[in-house]
């Protein structure tokens, strides 16, 4: 098997190999951790992989060699159909614990099975039937064709406006269901899309800089595009591979509500509806609502629930023997806040309980906040300022004046 090593072959050969590494050792620790969003990012490392490998390929002589060069005509690298719905399964899979492959998502990966169809149509009729290039006369590769892929780049678009509204919608249930959103809100989530979508402007910015620059019209020139591809494939396999969260809130959701609803699944497997529009409702409240209201005022100060940093809404309502929807109504209508800022208000005014009795001049600081419940300094510290409009140690300066 031959291959030219060069400059501009051995980059990409690295970028491709790494690649095929990061992917296989994402799928070992998928088996082991039992983790299922680890699956679909070993697929999409993969995917990128198999992108750049017709670029290294072609600059290591297989295009000018028989029989590399069928090799390369007919085996369809590129796999542009499948590299959307694959980021797509790998959010709902890494925010949703009960996201599960079946049929109906399945039909997301069609049009990539009809290009591999067609792929394979090619191959067999110039091979069996032709016995010639009928399809490859012009002697240019299919995968590159530019309808396949400008159609392969509108598909990852919409899988990409897919997957953020999917993470938004996820980011408000969160804060409705659990008193620690801040640590699974997922600065992950933020990274990697935003590496996607640095990956999907990537072909835009070269058609541009294409105007100025001619000379990236040339082969060698397009092998820039290629070399800055792969260094965002490895970011998002290297961060990826070191990204241990998963989110252990089950949950289903409809796209097509203005404003969706969310049924919660909880233990006992029964299913709850949540509203994550809160701030829609009246001001107004009824009279149950304001009976709720009271026992759970009295249950939170008495058993001082919100010093479990792993409280959740399923929790609260299991002391309050009801469900969990009437405990988000309740909270969303009678405090106007959600599950996570009512919790950590608690936290707040227990921290500063602690401070007026100069605690804080035996113990840390730190120490305090854990106490009350909160379990990062990153979010305590958040928590605080928006609920006294002060940072801890300006709050306590503060009362050093008085």
């Amino acid at each position: 098997m031959i291959f030219q090593f060069g400059f501009y072959s051995s980059l990409l050969l690295i970028s491709f190999s790494q690649g095929i590494l990061y992917s296989v050792l994402l799928l070992v620790k998928a088996m082991n951790s039992e983790i299922k969003s680890n699956y679909w990012l070993a697929f999409f490392i993969f995917l990128c992989s198999l992108y750049i490998a017709p670029w290294m390929l072609g600059f290591a002589g297989w295009y000018d060699n028989q029989p590399y060069r069928d090799f390369l005509f007919y085996m369809p690298f590129q796999q542009l159909f499948f590299i959307g719905p694959i980021i797509y399964f790998y959010t709902q899979s890494l925010l949703n614990s009960s996201f599960v492959f079946n049929k109906k998502e399945a039909l997301h990966l069609l049009p990539g099975i009809i290009y591999l169809l067609y792929s394979l149509g090619i191959w067999m009729y110039d091979t069996y039937i032709f016995e010639g290039y009928y399809f490859y006369a012009n002697g240019a590769d299919k995968d590159f064709d530019s309808w396949y892929q400008k159609a392969g780049l509108v598909s990852m678009i919409i899988y990409f406006i897919l997957s953020l509204r999917y993470y938004n919608v996820y980011r408000k249930l969160i804060f409705q269901v659990v008193s620690y959103a801040d640590t699974i809100v997922f600065k992950w989530i933020k990274t990697y899309l935003l590496a996607f979508l640095i990956m999907l402007l990537l072909p835009i910015v070269f058609d541009i800089l294409k105007l100025v620059y001619p000379v990236l019209e040339s082969y060698k020139g397009n092998w820039w595009f290629f070399l800055f591809f792969s260094i965002v494939m490895h970011y998002i396999a290297i961060t990826g591979y070191s990204n241990p969260i998963q989110s252990a809130i089950p949950f289903k959701m409809s796209f097509f509500e203005k404003n969706p609803i969310l049924l919660l699944e909880n233990n006992s497997f029964e299913e709850t509806i949540i509203d994550i529009s809160y701030e829609t409702f009246e001001n107004e409240i009824s009279p149950e609502i304001a009976s709720w209201k009271i026992k759970m005022e009295t249950l939170l100060e008495s058993e001082k629930l919100y010093e479990n940093p792993e409280l959740t809404l399923t929790d609260l309502a299991k002391k309050l023997q009801t469900n969990s929807g009437i405990v988000s109504k309740t909270i969303n209508q009678g405090f106007q806040m959600n599950f996570n800022d009512f919790i950590n208000q608690y936290r707040v005014d227990a921290v500063k309980e602690k401070i007026s009795h100069n605690e804080h001049k035996n113990t840390t600081l730190l120490g305090i906040a854990f106490d009350c419940g909160f379990n990062s300094k990153a979010t305590f510290n958040r928590a605080f300022k928006k609920h006294t409009s002060l940072s801890p140690k300006e709050y306590i300066e503060n009362i050093s004046k008085i």
